[in-house]
């Protein structure tokens, strides 16, 4: 697991070094050469809030799966998938800087054989992480003032959603996988719905794990939350089998307040299974609270 990260960018002292700047990524603090002419990424959180800020990569993903970056990937040069890199089709590109994060992670050492590489994964505290990635990236691509304007428009959608759940009880927030269900808390992947909009837990002991917590339809009726928050990993990776709907459609989960209420909340489930992180991603998340619990 990696630890939480701060952002540490400070310009490099010396007419050596007087276009970089040191970036603190998953790995540490890593010197960058600022506005790399071209660009591979690996990461599609990267690739949202690079999106976002009007930075095209021109090496990307050969599968982004979330609609909203769809057009992103046309024109530049395939260089892999979120796994596996194509290197020679990265040696092909000879790109300035290649970002990888995430699912990538694992690459890194070996892309940055190639050429300067950064892991920018998120992973712990997300929107602390996703804010300080913005500003890192704003910096390294002379956006500091559309980082900016991200950052402003944001912090205005999480105050929306969080008026939105207010007073609205507790949450559980759940996985489903085709008729297999896991639970997430406060200090899971998914716990920054939590945290970040004061959302109390429906079960405060949920086993943390990258997987979540096996769960069946017991535990969702005895925790009767009065919000029940889902995430379809098949939707997510557009893979057939039943749909989180189905799955949840069962004698003990109708017994829940969430379930008599019409509280259930389908998110985005590529948005935040692929691309948490992003602020793009983030933004049409926080969306779904404020559209689905319009403020009394």
């Amino acid at each position: 697991m990696f630890r939480s990260l701060s952002l540490a960018l400070v310009c490099v002292a010396g007419p050596l070094f007087a276009d970089a700047v040191s970036i603190e990524t998953a790995k540490g603090a890593v010197e960058v050469d600022v506005s790399p002419d071209k660009i591979a990424v690996f990461d599609v959180s990267a690739l949202d809030t690079l999106d976002a800020l009007g930075v095209a990569a021109d090496g990307v993903l050969a599968n982004v799966y979330v609609d909203y970056l769809a057009d992103v990937t046309q024109g530049g040069a395939i260089v892999g998938s979120l796994f596996e890199p194509d290197f020679e089709a990265v040696y092909a590109l000879d790109p300035d800087l290649i970002i990888a994060g995430g699912r990538s992670s694992t690459q890194a050492e070996a892309l940055g054989e190639i050429a300067p590489t950064i892991d920018m994964t998120i992973w712990g505290d997300t929107i602390a992480q996703a804010l300080d990635r913005l500003e890192a990236y704003g910096l390294l691509f002379d956006k500091t003032d559309e980082a900016a304007a991200l950052r402003t428009a944001f912090d205005a959608k999480l105050d929306a959603a969080r008026m939105a759940v207010a007073g609205k009880g507790k949450a559980l927030i759940v996985l489903t996988n085709g008729p297999k269900v896991s639970a997430y808390g406060s200090n899971g992947r998914f716990g920054w719905l939590h945290t970040a909009l004061d959302l109390p837990e429906a079960v405060k002991d949920v086993a943390q794990s990258n997987h979540g917590e096996a769960i069946s339809f017991e535990f969702i009726r005895d925790a009767n939350p009065d919000i029940l928050i889902v995430i379809d990993r098949m939707a997510a990776i557009a893979r057939p089998g039943d749909n989180a709907e189905a799955t949840l459609d069962n004698p003990l989960v109708h017994e829940t307040n969430a379930w008599k209420d019409g509280n259930i909340l389908y998110l985005n489930a590529a948005d935040i299974y692929i691309a948490s992180g992003g602020i793009q991603s983030l933004g049409r998340t926080l969306d779904q609270f404020t559209q689905s619990f319009p403020a009394e």
